[in-house]
C-alpha cells in the first residue's frame, strides 16, 4: 500500500469563510465558523477518510498537489464555455484559491496529517471543468529529517 493519498472532493469548491461574531443581549460577543464552511470541512473529511482506508496519520514533512475544479457558467456562450474547459480562460473569480486550500487543509487536519503545519510544499492550481470539485494528493516528503 503507498504512502501517497489521493482524494476528490466532489461539487463547487468552497472557500474558508471568515468567522462571523454574533452578540448575545449586547453582553457577550461570540464567534463561530459560517456553516457552508463547517458543511464543506466536514465533506472533505469524509472524501479524505475514505482514502485513508485505515491508515494511520501522515506524521512528518508532506508535499500536497490539489486542483481546484471550477464548473464553467451556463449563462457563457457555447465558444466560450469550450474555451474555459479547453484552459483559455482561467476562473478569476471566487472562491479565492487560498481560502479553498484553507478549507481542504482544516478538514483535513486530524484525517491524513496531524495539523496543516506538516505541509512544506503545495502546487496548486484552479481551472474550469465539466466536473467540479478539488482533487487532493498529500505525499510524505522521503528521507526527510524531522525538525524540533
Amino acid at each position: 500500500m503507498s504512502n501517497v493519498i489521493k482524494f476528490s472532493v466532489p461539487g463547487s469548491p468552497v472557500g474558508k469563510g471568515r468567522p462571523k461574531v454574533s452578540s448575545s443581549g449586547g453582553k457577550f460577543a461570540r464567534m463561530y465558523t459560517p456553516e457552508k464552511t463547517v458543511s464543506y470541512e466536514t465533506l472533505v473529511a469524509l472524501a479524505a477518510q475514505q482514502a485513508m482506508e485505515g491508515r494511520p496519520l501522515l506524521s512528518g514533512p508532506v508535499n500536497v498537489r490539489m486542483a481546484i475544479l471550477l464548473p464553467v457558467p451556463a449563462s457563457w456562450s457555447k465558444r466560450k464555455q469550450a474555451a474555459a474547459l479547453a484552459g483559455l480562460v482561467y476562473p478569476t473569480k471566487k472562491p479565492d484559491a487560498d481560502n479553498v486550500v484553507k478549507a481542504i487543509f482544516d478538514g483535513i487536519n486530524g484525517v491524513v496529517w496531524n495539523d496543516d503545519v506538516q505541509v512544506c510544499g503545495l502546487n496548486m492550481t484552479k481551472r474550469y471543468a465539466c466536473t467540479p470539485g478539488v482533487e487532493v494528493l498529500v505525499s510524505p516528503i522521503d528521507g526527510a529529517l524531522f525538525a524540533a
